[in-house]
């Protein structure tokens, strides 16, 4: 009874060195009595007990590993705390195994002294605004060295970037002082379109002003002159009808009858200042030629322009 559970403890044993399941995303390295053997993949493996053994564990998914933060000086002597963050994958389990002792460290390591090497060739002001070419110089460095170690570098990125307190109220003042240049600039901006504004409207009121008084004149020397010629026209016709009222029978004895009342009248009106002398002709056939030429005056032809 004792044997058979010794043989059985036995059996267990055998099985579990002889028989192994490697999950997925894993890589095991196996080695036989000290020496390489080969790399189990995922799925069920076997191996010789007590002969081969499970010597290096490596996952082979993406992982993120911290870089401790430090301190960077630029290309204008400004110290700048540096941290970041980098990715990487086991390409290669073997050389993951042997290439390095520790392959996180070292690329832990490299990532620092590439991050100081690369910061060192920029200016501070260059190093906010190159983030994507520093994370890609970082990579490619290490991307070279790790090929040895049997991992890939995917990607780094810079966490922060922190300079001295000075510098970040100096670099403050300096975003201060542009920020009201720019706002001087827009509200000087603003005042010289508002005085293009009013300017452009003067003008154009002006403009309209005198379009109207000159409107306005020509409207009313066109009223004056069509005022002049229809005083004129009806001057004309008047006339016409006067002179066509003389040519009708007795229209010479009415006019001489007018004209005499006419010379009466005027007589009658000196007559009655009491400051007025008055000579009456002698003879008063001189009268009657006054009136006679009158008459004369009353028969030549009229003519009218139009």
């Amino acid at each position: 009874m004792e044997i058979a559970f010794i043989l059985l403890v036995i059996a267990v044993i055998f099985i579990i060195q002889s028989v192994k399941v490697v999950p997925q995303q894993h890589a095991w390295v196996v080695e036989r009595l000290g020496k390489y053997n080969g790399t189990l993949t995922p799925g069920l493996s076997f191996l010789m007990p007590f002969i081969d053994k499970v010597a290096y564990k490596h996952l082979l998914k993406e992982i993120p590993l911290d870089i401790p933060s430090q301190v960077c000086i630029t290309r204008d002597n400004t110290q700048l705390q540096v941290d970041g963050i980098l990715y990487f994958q086991v390409t290669d389990a073997m050389r993951a195994s042997y290439g390095s002792s520790n392959y996180i460290t070292a690329i832990s390591q490299l990532a620092q002294t590439t991050l100081r090497s690369v910061i060192g060739k920029l200016e501070l002001d260059k190093t906010f605004e190159e983030r994507d070419i520093i994370n890609a110089q970082v990579v490619q460095a290490i991307d070279e060295a790790a090929l040895n170690w049997g991992v890939k570098v995917l990607r780094y990125e810079i966490k922060d970037l922190t300079p001295p307190k000075e510098i970040l109220h100096a670099m403050q003042q300096q975003i201060t002082a542009e920020r009201e240049k720019r706002a001087l600039i827009a509200a000087s901006e603003g005042r010289r379109q508002e005085q293009i504004n009013i300017a452009t409207g003067e003008r154009e009121a002006f403009i309209a002003r005198s379009e109207g008084e000159k409107q306005a004149a020509i409207n009313r020397a066109q009223g004056e002159a069509a005022s002049i010629l229809a005083v004129a026209d009806a001057n004309a016709q008047a006339i016409e009808r006067v002179a066509a009222a003389i040519r009708q029978p007795g229209g010479e004895q009415a006019v001489q009858l007018k004209v005499a009342e006419k010379a009466v009248d005027a007589y009658s009106r000196v007559a009655a200042d009491a400051s007025t002398t008055l000579i009456v002709p002698s003879n008063m056939t001189e009268v009657s030629a006054l009136l006679a030429s009158a008459m004369k005056m009353t028969q030549l032809p009229v003519t009218t322009n139009r």
